[in-house]
């Protein structure tokens, strides 16, 4: 099949994914299945290899990033149900005072978000938001853009969530390696969007109450409220205990990355490479802190991890299918006649990846699905373009993170449960992330400019 035969073949299965995903509310795993099999078979690969290439990438997909994604569920729910959130939440506000309140609310939701899902985080925090809007006088524009953005943040750039351990998976880049470079790209966009454009789009706004919209949230601040009624019934967790399950799982994977960059080997540093390994980093995150929330917990832990299983698993199978999806793209030449296509277009690739999933983001309306589709088409790419692998992941990243529209369930949550209009959410929501994912492309580019220089890069 000639090339701009197998390129229409691409764009038209990306156009088949919009319209079942979107016009038809189609599940996204089988969307993902049934675009993987029209790619196979308008591509006219023999049927045996459609199926075998298929659930290769499957199986393949799900062998690198499976039990990541259900133990970071598994863990994102343990420290929410001891209230070890909210305690974090609430140290960083009083280190701040009220001055300060909008960059602890963002600290707070990007640290927050990186084991938490985001619908999730937003919920159990913005009662907290809502009383520190009425008793400091800060407008809600501010704190919801600063909460929300912050989330987000992180959730489209730094593993454990689910996106961002797919891309370094799919880019073939060591899960630390990802993880610590992440985090130096989510710095600058937190602080540009997340606090600077919070407080400079609040100026003069209401606070919360003062708005028309306060009765439409007023069932999710009185299911924030029973949420506080059942963690008063048990002990409080302290922020001590709170901070060091929280960062635990993240500083051994980071170590673990360190000692296979050490230029010596011996028994000590391959020990602790195992135990630095991403999937065994969070098992002991997760063992540890399920030691260390048991008395402090308000649901049963066996419920906790059966619905973390519930959440996880569709995530899971949807990477799976996206694994399935880019093999095919590969195996029918799609992929290959993309390399070339690209290295003569007159656009940096790390500006090429971030559009791509940019546009993913706005079209699909999901984050998580965004990063897996992009990854899964540009990661096998990496070798045979002229940029370092760790950096187009970070661009594919950074491109999951803004143009939240409404049909983005995240655009609903932020709206109904912060009390903000629809104009105001796109003001604060949608246009605060597309700045944090702008500022995380530009630190990206400064990078860039330390290509071969830098360690992991």
């Amino acid at each position: 099949m000639s090339g701009s035969l197998l390129l229409l073949v691409f764009l038209a299965s990306i156009a088949l994914l919009f319209v079942l995903i979107i016009a038809f509310k189609w599940q996204p795993f089988l969307a993902l299945i049934v675009a993987t099999l029209a790619v196979g078979l308008a591509t006219m690969l023999p049927f045996d290899e459609v199926i075998s290439t298929m659930t290769g990438g499957f199986g393949t997909s799900l062998a690198g990033v499976g039990i990541l994604i259900g133990l970071g569920v598994m863990f994102g729910q343990l420290l929410g149900s001891a209230g070890a959130i909210q305690k974090i939440a609430q140290a960083m506000l009083k280190v701040t005072g009220v001055k300060g309140a909008p960059a602890a609310v963002a600290v707070t939701g990007s640290l927050v978000s990186i084991p938490v899902f985001f619908d999730a985080a937003f919920i159990i925090l913005v009662n907290l938001i809502r009383n520190v809007s009425r008793s400091a006088k800060i407008s809600m524009m501010t704190l919801t853009t600063a909460l929300a953005v912050g989330l987000i943040t992180t959730h489209g750039l730094v593993p454990p969530t689910p996106g961002p351990i797919i891309v370094a998976y799919n880019v073939n880049v060591p899960l630390g390696v990802f993880l610590g470079y992440a985090i130096i790209v989510a710095i600058p966009a937190v602080i540009v969007a997340a606090i600077f454009y919070a407080q400079w789009i609040g100026r003069g706004q209401a606070v919360y109450g003062e708005g028309s919209e306060e009765e439409v949230v007023a069932g999710g601040d009185s299911v924030a409220s029973r949420g506080s009624q059942q963690v008063a019934t048990k002990p409080e967790i302290s922020t001590t205990r709170s901070f060091v399950l929280l960062l635990l799982p993240i500083v051994i994977i980071l170590v673990g990355s360190l000692m296979t960059m050490l230029p010596f080997d011996n028994g000590v540093t391959r020990f602790l490479a195992f135990l630095g390994d991403p999937n065994i980093g969070l098992l002991i995150g997760v063992v540890v802190t399920w030691i260390g929330v048991r008395p402090y917990l308000t649901e049963d832990p066996n419920e906790l991890f059966t619905q973390a299983i519930a959440d996880g698993g569709l995530v899971i199978l949807i990477s799976g299918a996206g694994g399935g999806y880019g093999a095919i793209l590969n195996a029918s030449g799609v992929g290959e006649y993309l390399v070339e296509l690209m290295k003569g277009w007159n656009m940096p690739i790390i500006l090429l990846a971030f559009l791509f999933a940019q546009i993913l983001r706005a079209a699909l309306g999901n984050t998580t699905l965004a990063l897996i589709t992009a990854s899964t088409v540009l990661g096998p790419l990496a070798s045979g373009l002229d940029v370092s692998p760790l950096l187009l992941g970070l661009a594919i990243c950074a491109g999951g993170i803004g143009l939240s529209l409404p049909n983005d369930s995240g655009f609903w949550v932020v709206n109904r449960f912060s009390g903000l209009t629809v104009p105001e959410t796109l003001k604060t929501w949608t246009a605060g992330g597309t700045l944090a994912g702008l500022t995380a492309l530009a630190m990206i580019f400064v990078l860039s400019l330390f290509s071969g220089v830098l360690p992991g890069m």
